[in-house]
């Protein structure tokens, strides 16, 4: 009996945007499912609660029949290893994110053998997107700049969540 054709692609995706769908559209095109791990990351202030990165998530990828979501905490090696496979997906960006995401990776490996990494550098004009950089420009962005960088459906979602963050006394 073969093994199941497997990928995870595990990150926190707060928002998702064009590079996280990028790499999802292409992943799922070489793996016969893929399974988006949403991540709790202690180090990062979310925008959006998991269930809410979910259903963007969803919305976004509803073109693509072989990808299932799930939340995780806990190592994501682990999570790899509960769904069943050994395939861990990382976008990366060329600059910045190579050093971070190769310590990671041989940290995994310590951690279990079974898991592969395989790096995916999201196509040119995506590749400086991150969701960090969301955050930055939201207060400035109008719907026609987040549209270079986010999902159609997902852009009024941050449109929301600016405004009400800036109705904030502590924003």
């Amino acid at each position: 009996m073969s093994k199941p054709n497997i990928a995870i692609y595990p990150g926190s995706f707060d928002p998702i945007t064009l590079g996280h769908l990028d790499i999802m559209e292409r992943a799922s095109r070489l793996f016969d499912k893929l399974i988006v791990g949403i991540g709790v990351n202690l180090e990062k202030t979310a925008m959006f609660t998991p269930e809410e990165r979910m259903e963007h998530i969803r919305l976004s990828t509803m073109h693509l029949p072989n990808i299932e979501i799930r939340t995780f905490s806990g190592f994501a090696v682990r999570f790899v290893e509960q769904c069943g496979a050994n395939i861990m997906i990382r976008g990366v960006r060329p600059i910045t994110d190579i050093p971070a995401e190769l310590t990671m990776m041989m940290a995994n490996r310590t951690l279990s053998n079974n898991v592969e990494t395989l790096f995916m550098i999201a196509d040119g004009e995506l590749a400086h997107v991150s969701s960090s950089l969301i955050k930055q420009i939201a207060n400035l962005a109008t719907h026609q700049e987040f549209s270079k960088f986010l999902p159609a459906v997902v852009i009024p979602f941050v449109e929301e969540k600016v405004q009400k963050l800036s109705r904030s006394p502590l924003f």
